[in-house]
């Protein structure tokens, strides 16, 4: 079994092997002489994982702050906190924010700096003289993260323009290329998973940090299961179930969380987060805590979307666990003990009803500080069999085999397995659920809310599809519109390149 691990310290990017990566050479070396050796093309390759958690000045790191402000709070589960003071944050929260927002143009930025880098891997590693294997398992990886990032864009952006070579050597003028159509950007991704996995089979074994075969396929599945080709993503998503990958639940579902478990049989891919030397801190747990606590640092910036059910002001999330439900305990907190006094601090929105906190990226190595090595889930293993579980269902009805994938993840969970004898309609409501459940807080509602249909479904999505107008009008964000479906091309990107042309109501 391979796992991925990303360490990020303020200057350079290291895997836990011996390799010692600057990410940029002291001193100026050109193309023509750098990428010569062995040793160039893993360093080539380790700079392409360095934007999922990149914190350099200036920008944010996409599997960190920017898909949490940028895409979570833009859901029916989370809002800005009250220690978010950020204007251009909080937009996003109300969904009132621009073209001209930083967020968006920080996450086109930080994706297409991703793409260019494995581009570049790509154009020159081939004819670097090097051991076959290792050149296989680098184009390998540089080719997968290549799909990822261009996943994310069209996903979010729709059409993108498609750049497959090394922007640096195009002029000004030949950088300004108009938007692919989404078809042709999809019809990419999937030839860069399937490349990347036959990569893998003739490449050597990687250390942790690392693409592998089966973060491939699994990714692949996901794609397919976006693009509602409910075959093959059940016959992806079978091969990664049924592999020889080593892949599995954790026991326990704490530890898909805590540090001391990161890279377990449950992690597929995972950026994760060395917070003790990342120069700004773990940009999220310290948000994610409740503010006011003597020895604790944290700011309550990010917090559950509070709305109306009933008579119940103050309705969440959280309240869709029952109580018997494992994940809930892990997933949230209602209180903290201070270190400093030994008292217990808890809020409450009405008597008895005690506000709860976002947990998972909590560190108990620093109960103190706000900061976490917990690592950011990209892909685990729980939401390929509910991946499984909903695309069988879609192609053949609640089989069994569709039942078997989503009750493992209610044993661990500790709920009943699921009624037998539902209808497809049914089936699918119960997997969307424990989807949402499951990955709470994990960068997958905005994405799903726009993808998932129902049979109450509103509001107009790519091809007539989504819920997340509906939904979020649910939890009186109301200033949601089916533009919303998609992200604005950043109006800085159409300022220089005269060709892109806006989404539809931004």
């Amino acid at each position: 079994m391979k796992k991925t691990l990303i360490l990020l310290s303020a200057l350079s990017i290291g895997f836990t092997s011996c390799v010692d990566l600057n990410e940029s050479p002291e001193s100026f070396i050109s193309p023509e002489q750098f990428y010569k050796t062995a040793k160039d093309a893993v360093t080539a390759v380790n700079a392409i994982y360095y934007p999922l958690v990149d914190n350099k000045v200036g920008a944010q790191p996409i599997y960190n702050r920017l898909f949490y402000t940028g895409l979570d709070f833009m859901t029916d589960d989370m809002d800005a906190g009250p220690g978010s003071p950020n204007g251009e944050v909080r937009a996003f929260a109300k969904l009132t924010h621009a073209s001209t927002n930083l967020r968006i143009q920080q996450i086109w930025t930080e994706h297409y700096e991703g793409i260019n880098k494995a581009n570049i891997a790509l154009e020159r590693i081939p004819a670097i003289e090097m051991d076959a294997k290792l050149k296989s398992r680098l184009l390998g990886e540089a080719t997968f993260l290549r799909a990822l990032y261009y996943f994310n864009l069209v996903r979010l952006y729709g059409d993108v323009p498609l750049l497959l070579t090394d922007q640096t050597r195009l002029t000004t003028a030949e950088l300004q290329v108009p938007r692919t159509p989404t078809s042709e950007v999809y019809a990419q991704i999937i030839k860069d998973l399937e490349d990347a996995a036959n990569y893998f089979k003739n490449g050597a074994a990687g250390e942790a940090g690392r693409a592998t075969e089966g973060a491939s396929k699994a990714l692949l599945s996901k794609v397919y299961l976006t693009k509602r080709d409910w075959a093959n993503s059940v016959k992806l998503a079978e091969e990664v179930i049924n592999g020889s990958y080593g892949y599995g639940l954790f026991d326990d579902y704490s530890q898909v969380f805590l540090p001391a478990y990161k890279n377990g049989r449950e992690h597929i891919f995972s950026a994760q987060i060395k917070g003790s030397t990342i120069s700004t801190g773990h940009l999220v747990t310290s948000s994610d805590i409740r503010s006011g606590v003597p020895g604790i640092k944290g700011s309550y910036g990010n917090q559950v979307a509070f709305y109306t059910v009933g008579t119940d002001k103050y309705f969440s999330v959280y309240k869709l666990f029952s109580n018997k439900d494992k994940r809930k305990r892990v997933s949230f907190v209602t209180s903290y003990t201070s270190p400093t006094d030994g008292k217990k601090y808890f809020t409450l929105n009405a008597p008895g009803d005690s506000v709860p906190y976002i947990n998972k990226n909590w560190d108990p190595n620093y109960p103190t500080s706000g900061q976490s090595d917990a690592n950011a889930n990209v892909l685990r293993f729980a939401e390929v069999l509910l991946i499984h579980a909903e695309a069988e269902n879609e192609l053949n009805g609640p089989t069994e085999k569709a039942y078997t994938s989503l009750n493992k993840i209610r044993k661990r969970a500790g709920l009943d397995n699921l009624t037998t004898g539902l209808t497809k309609d049914e089936f699918r409501d119960s997997v969307y659920l424990d989807r949402r459940l499951e990955l709470v807080a994990e960068y997958q509602r905005f994405f799903d809310l726009i993808r998932q249909t129902g049979t109450e479904a509103t509001g107009v999505g790519p091809e007539g599809r989504g819920i997340l107008v509906k939904n979020l009008k649910l939890v009186g964000k109301n200033n949601v519109t089916p533009k919303h479906y998609l992200f604005a091309i950043p109006q800085g990107e159409i300022d220089r390149n005269p060709k892109l042309t806006q989404n539809s109501g931004w």
